[in-house]
């Protein structure tokens, strides 16, 4: 694995993409520091420091905090310029897809030739339409920052907003869209000229982001303090923790990369000038078919709209029992988010899985199921396993989900919601997916160039068919200035950061 890592610096083309990626992503963290226009950043530092000397993580409201903490990267807690994330463009994604499968005007259009790029354009501006929209509640509901769940408790350092109004309402729409769409556009860069899916990227980045400081939370709980005096099994709980964690991450490898493989014949053919014998290839059916999809559906539709009318109506009884019912650790927190997810599994696979058609193709080419019928029964047979394998995708969904709200009720509360949150959930299925992806992705590059990969043996050794980064790779010129950018930002950032420090900013 050492060899592979000094061959990536031996490909020219792999090099130049993965110093674009990582000029990108430094890019990317640097605009999270970057506070709205009409926030009072001192606000926020002072009511940060205080979150992270306090325990934290024992209110129901917690839990979508971190969820929504993670995605953006912090952007969201710090009101920074990306405090959306990539969330609105995944959000319309999404909606795209379902639209494509379901209305047969899109599903036509996605068949033919442009019809991928006319859906893209769709895909973009409803994205900004719903960066709208989200803009103007974030804009709305920071004026009366003790209203969110998620930033309770700043009310006590000063105000947020010092000239509240309409006139910062817009210009916070104005500077949400712009950093949304700019997301957007280095995402599509990444994709083009890097190494791995931008937009997956992004989130992946923003995720890892949290994890210096889910671990310092962690060690405060059971090192720091004082804690492994007063009870000397402390320690051996975060060695527990520890091992659970990885015991988690490898089921979640396992089932990613976990596949039914449909044996299928090819009877003997005329291709051209070559006449091919009968061969036996394989049909290959994930377990984890619908990936992390139904876990966001769930998420959205229980943890933002009652977020969102716990924000708006925050004094009503009714609102506070909504938002209790539908979070940890309510037991209909946990049978409506198990339904959900198998709903939504189910829900996926019959959109994006057609049975019919690959039983046509079959056909066509001459492959047929071995004991099957080609045809109505290939597509029966097709349906019915896929609709087992999705049975027990779902089941593993579910698990993964709940282990973040079983952890934080089984530790007492001592345990925080941002370090429990990669222990499963979203969080985790994205960043192995992501991971996942871009080592094929540089065994591609590795192997075509007749160099050793990170693996011996194994399933993702010589997976040529998942690489991104169609378009050319960046030119050397652009990526010294894409890092010469990159450095003075990053000067800025120190400079500004040695001024906070200085004695006379206000300390809590």
């Amino acid at each position: 694995m050492i060899s592979a890592f000094a061959n990536i610096w031996r490909v020219p083309e792999l090099r130049d993409r993965i110093l674009f990626t990582l000029a990108m992503v430094i890019i990317v963290r640097l605009g999270v520091a970057v506070t709205l226009p009409g926030v009072d950043a001192g606000v926020i530092k002072l009511w940060l420091d205080d979150q992270m000397s306090g325990a934290g993580g024992n209110d129901p409201a917690a839990a979508v905090g971190a969820l929504l903490n993670v995605f953006s990267g912090g952007a969201l807690q710090q009101c920074g310029l990306f405090a959306l994330g990539i969330m609105p463009y995944i959000s319309a994604s999404i909606m795209m897809q379902l639209m494509t499968a379901v209305v047969p005007k899109l599903s036509k259009l996605s068949r033919e030739e442009g019809g991928r790029v006319k859906i893209n354009q769709y895909t973009r501006f409803l994205t900004i339409a719903i960066a709208l929209v989200q803009g103007f509640l974030l804009g709305q509901s920071l004026q009366n920052p003790q209203n969110i769940p998620y930033m309770s408790g700043i009310e006590k350092f000063g105000p947020l907003i010092p000239d509240p109004g309409w006139g910062f309402v817009l210009l916070t729409v104005l500077t949400i869209v712009a950093g949304t769409m700019l997301l957007m556009w280095i995402g599509d860069q990444i994709t083009e000229r890097g190494i791995g899916n931008g937009i997956s990227l992004i989130i992946t980045v923003n995720i890892i982001a949290a994890l210096p400081g889910a671990l310092v939370q962690a060690w405060k709980t059971y090192i720091g303090g004082g804690k492994a005096v007063e009870n000397p099994f402390q320690p051996m709980i975060l060695v527990g923790l520890v091992a659970l964690l990885l015991v988690v991450i490898a089921a979640v490898v396992a089932i990613t990369q976990a596949q039914r493989r449909i044996a299928v014949q090819y009877a003997k053919r005329v291709v051209g000038r070559k006449q091919l014998t009968g061969q036996t290839q394989y049909l290959p059916l994930k377990v984890n078919y619908a990936g992390v999809m139904p876990i966001i559906f769930a998420t959205a539709i229980l943890s933002l709209p009652t977020l969102l009318i716990r924000s708006i109506w925050a004094n009503s009884a009714w609102s506070v029992k909504l938002f209790e019912a539908l979070n940890p650790p309510s037991i209909s927190f946990y049978l409506i988010s198990a339904l959900m997810i198998f709903f939504f599994s189910y829900f996926w696979v019959a959109t994006m899985f057609q049975p019919s058609e690959i039983a046509e193709n079959l056909k066509k080419s001459g492959g047929y199921v071995p004991g099957v019928r080609p045809g109505k029964p290939t597509a029966d047979f097709l349906d019915f396993t896929m609709t087992r394998l999705t049975f027990a995708g779902a089941f593993f969904l579910t698990i993964i989900y709940i282990i973040p709200s079983l952890l934080v009720s089984a530790t007492g509360q001592k345990l925080n919601y941002i370090v429990a949150s990669f222990f499963g959930g979203t969080s985790l299925l994205i960043l192995v997916g992501v991971l996942l992806d871009i080592l094929r992705q540089t065994e591609t590059h590795l192997l075509q160039r007749h160099y050793d990969g990170f693996l011996r043996k194994g399933k993702i050794r010589g997976k040529y068919d998942r690489r991104q980064g169609g378009g050319a790779a960046a030119s050397s010129t652009l990526i010294v200035y894409l890092w010469a950018f990159a450095a003075v930002l990053v000067l800025l950032g120190i400079v500004a950061w040695f001024i906070n420090r200085s004695p006379g900013v206000p300390t809590p």
